[in-house]
């Protein structure tokens, strides 16, 4: 099976967190032996990326046997569908299909519409994945998988505090507050999480704030071993791979009820959901470090490791090479 991945997110020296969790399921399919190939767009944010890559996807099915195209995000699918020689399978985020947040809590006007762009090219995909069954609902269509993101477990995994804050270079005696997203994205509630700190800081002066959002993600999981829990207030997620990945550190947690979280938690000792409320987050914050253990949530996310998930992924190729070709068969048919 030769498949064409299309994303306009993948990591790059100078921008080393943007798309890792799409390289980390193209590495999985590769070793779960798909013949995978990448199409990456170019020059992300700029007018011209998406009408170039039209030409450079047709360009790649006249030189190479593609069976199917994967797109990531619903612009590349949109993009992607711009052929019908092979099926396209469309993953979605989280925003392209349930809008984005403001700092007022409100959905912007733009991405409404880019919202139900996206609905209508889930209409015309072979399948789509999703992130979660709430997404799934904004969807009447057959064919939707509900996958979330895999985990890369090898990467994330519990390092000895002691030691990762040496490697860091951050003080032993100190109590971190993880914010793992970039502050000026008004979904991530910033400011929330800076409160808390803050708030708390008043109590214990050795309390810090860490944000950290632009690391490698070996470096990021360090930090997830570091620090003493990771706050995480967001507006709104599909299923946040943070989470995830702070789960497979043993680091405790604190967020709000948005996407999977509440599912990729469960009854996880030492990790809380809670309202996005200054004190409620503070209160349980102050909690985890006056109690400072480490979870067991690696054992309960064990199920999003890379050769599971990429197992789930390579099924519906499968299933929707299978349904395209029959169609193709049946339209044969009819014409003579």
């Amino acid at each position: 099976m030769r498949v064409l991945l299309a994303t306009a997110m993948y990591p790059t020296p100078d921008r080393p967190a943007c798309g890792t969790f799409v390289r980390t399921q193209a590495e999985a399919l590769k070793r779960a032996g798909v013949d995978l190939e990448l199409l990456i767009l170019n020059g992300r944010f700029q007018k011209l990326a998406y009408p170039k890559a039209v030409i450079q996807l047709r360009q790649r099915l006249s030189r190479a046997s593609i069976d199917l195209v994967h797109a990531h995000y619903a612009l590349v699918g949109i993009v992607a569908r711009a052929q019908w020689q092979v099926p396209l399978v469309v993953t979605y985020h989280g925003d392209d299909l349930l809008g984005t947040i403001n700092a007022q809590g409100r959905h912007t006007r733009l991405s409404r519409i880019l919202a139900a762009t996206g609905r209508l090219l889930a209409q015309l995909a072979d399948a789509v994945i999703v992130q979660t069954k709430h997404m799934a609902s904004r969807l009447t269509r057959a064919n939707v998988y509900v996958i979330p993101h895999e985990v890369d477990l090898e990467t994330f995994h519990p390092v000895d505090r002691s030691h990762a804050r040496e490697i860091l270079g951050l003080d032993p005696e100190k109590k971190y507050l993880l914010f793992a997203a970039n502050p000026r994205i008004s979904v991530k509630r910033f400011p929330l999480a800076k409160a808390a700190a803050e708030y708390i800081s008043t109590r214990d002066p050795s309390v810090e704030l860490l944000v950290v959002c632009k690391e490698t993600q070996d470096r990021l999981a360090l930090y997830m071993s570091a620090c003493d829990a990771l706050v995480f207030p967001s507006f709104q997620e599909g299923s946040p791979n943070i989470v995830k990945q702070a789960m497979a550190c043993n680091l405790p947690i604190v967020a709000t009820d948005v996407g999977d979280v509440r599912e990729i938690i469960g009854q996880t000792k030492g990790c809380y959901i809670c309202k996005p409320d200054l004190i409620e987050f503070a209160d349980c914050l102050w909690e985890i470090l006056c109690q400072p253990i480490r979870t067991q949530g690696r054992e309960h996310i064990r199920h999003l490791d890379g050769p599971s998930v990429a197992s789930r992924v390579i099924e519906v190729y499968s299933e929707t090479l299978v349904r395209w070709q029959s169609y193709r068969h049946g339209c044969k048919s009819i014409r003579i």
